[in-house]
């Protein structure tokens, strides 16, 4: 067993490459080989969201507080609240994000293959965020 204190890991801003706006990541949980798992909780300032990105064995999202959106590429903008689940097949592209005006956080889940868990893409446009 090993027990990871609450406040003993720091927290990091989000990467300006893989985010709009104002972000800040707290790391949860990082499993070991062979295990895969990570998780962090993500928030999200009112506007901000993430570029564009993929997961090589998808990604869930659990939603612990505000208003957020997310979008899959060529579906529409999806309003997320407190509660929800969001299950983003591998490979999927796909966004997530705050609303206009109220910030949102989320336990984002997600699995290493061959090192890695995200491929990051372009930044998701105004027009798009906006739906």
């Amino acid at each position: 067993m090993k027990i990871i204190r609450n406040g003993s890991r720091p927290s990091s801003t989000g990467p300006a490459d893989w985010f709009t706006g104002r972000v800040r990541i707290d790391p949860l949980a990082e499993a070991t080989e062979p295990a895969r798992a990570a998780a962090a909780l993500v928030t999200f300032e009112p506007g901000a969201r993430t570029a564009w990105h993929t997961h090589p064995l998808g990604q869930t999202l659990i939603v612990t507080s505000g208003l957020g959106r997310a979008q899959r590429d060529g579906g529409p903008v999806e309003e997320l609240r407190p509660g929800d689940v969001v299950w983003f097949e591998p490979g999927e592209r796909h966004w997530h994000g705050a609303g206009p005006a109220t910030g949102m956080s989320h336990i984002a889940i997600h699995e290493r293959l061959d090192g890695k868990t995200v491929d990051w893409l372009d930044p998701v446009a105004d027009a798009d965020y906006l739906g």
